[in-house]
Formats: structure tokens, C-alpha cells, sequence
């Protein structure tokens, strides 16, 4: 099992990252969350992991936090609820927002999230609340550093990024709609999964 990575930052292209350990180029697929918070390309990273064997693929997660990567592994484990819902999770709120609303029973936010229904939404808090009913007074949050610098074609990118996650195109486009897109692919990502997740 890969529990944890650390390398130069390759390649940045939502959701998928590319990390260079001792000249092996890792590829692996990552929340907006984990993906803003990473440094520039061409500096050092460090992710936990998480890797799932298929007959097809072997897929590799990375994440900035081990609390991340956790409720990765728990979200994976609720029926109907697979990577890339799991992931679509993760970009649209944090750990702690996330408990919030399972805490709070707050399935109308869990709904805004791409590919969340109300059925999924009220099975992922009755079994969330049980597997953590102490998440709160877990470690802190791990900062990572800021994303730095303007990408080419960051609206574009963002926008096929929200696809992947499970928006369709035409929602996706609204999502960016005036944001400024002279901003990176991620701060474009975070910003409008921010504003969806906050009507």
C-alpha cells in the first residue's frame, strides 16, 4: 500500500496532479481542496494516499490532510457512494463543514453537491454520524501552502474540472460565470464550487 508521497509538483490539471518522486512520475487524482492548497508547480509536495486496485486500473488519491483521506475511506465505504462521488464531495466542502451538516442534519447542503440526492444525502449522515461521533475533537488541520501563479486556459480547465465532478457542462459554465478568470484553474475551481455550495 502507498500511504504517502512526497515530490516535486509536476503537473497540475483538475482533478489529476502529477508528482515526480526520484524520477518516478506518480499521476494521481485529488479534491479542489487538496489541489488549491498545493504549491506552485515545480515545488515539493507532500500528499497521503489512498490506492485502489480494479481489474482495469490501479487509481492513486492523494490529500493534503489525514483527515481528508479519512473521510475519503469512510465516504468510499457508504453504499451507492464510490471515488468520484466521494471526491465531488470533498472539492464542494471541507472535513469540518461536512460533519457540520452531518451533526447538524443539514441534507439540504449535502444536496448541492454534484451528484448528492436526498436519498444519498440522508444516508451519508446517519452513517458518517456513527462512524464519527467524535470528529470534532480530532487533530487540527494540517495548512498547506497557497497555490501561486496564473494558469493558461484556467477557464477551460476549470470548467472540464467541474465536469469531471459530476456538473454538467451548461451548470459548469454558469458556476464560472463572472469570476475572474485570470485567476489559476484552482482558485477558479474553489471559487465556484464556493458559490454553488453557498446558495
Amino acid at each position: 500500500m502507498i500511504g504517502r508521497l512526497t515530490g516535486q509538483l509536476w503537473e497540475k490539471k483538475p482533478p489529476w496532479l502529477l508528482l515526480d518522486v526520484n524520477g518516478v512520475g506518480y499521476e494521481l487524482e485529488a479534491s479542489m481542496n487538496t489541489l488549491v492548497a498545493l504549491p506552485a508547480v515545480g515545488e515539493t509536495a507532500m500528499l497521503y494516499t489512498h490506492l485502489t486496485v480494479r481489474d482495469d486500473a490501479h487509481l492513486l488519491y492523494g490529500f493534503g490532510r489525514e483527515r481528508e483521506r479519512a473521510l475519503f475511506r469512510a465516504l468510499i465505504k457508504v453504499n451507492g457512494v464510490g471515488p468520484k462521488l466521494a471526491l465531488g464531495i470533498l472539492s464542494g466542502m471541507d472535513e469540518d463543514a461536512f460533519m457540520r451538516c452531518v451533526h447538524d442534519d443539514d441534507s439540504k447542503a449535502l444536496t448541492k453537491l454534484p451528484g448528492v440526492g436526498k436519498k444519498t444525502a440522508e444516508r451519508l449522515i446517519i452513517e458518517m454520524r456513527d462512524r464519527f461521533p467524535d470528529w470534532q475533537q480530532g487533530a487540527s488541520l494540517l495548512p498547506l501552502e497557497a497555490a501561486a501563479g496564473p494558469a493558461q486556459s484556467s477557464a477551460a480547465d476549470a470548467e472540464a474540472a467541474l465536469v469531471s465532478l459530476g456538473y454538467k457542462s451548461g451548470e459548469a459554465t454558469k458556476m464560472l460565470a463572472d469570476l475572474d478568470h485570470s485567476e489559476t484553474t484552482e482558485a477558479l475551481i474553489k471559487a465556484a464550487l464556493t458559490r454553488r455550495i453557498g446558495r
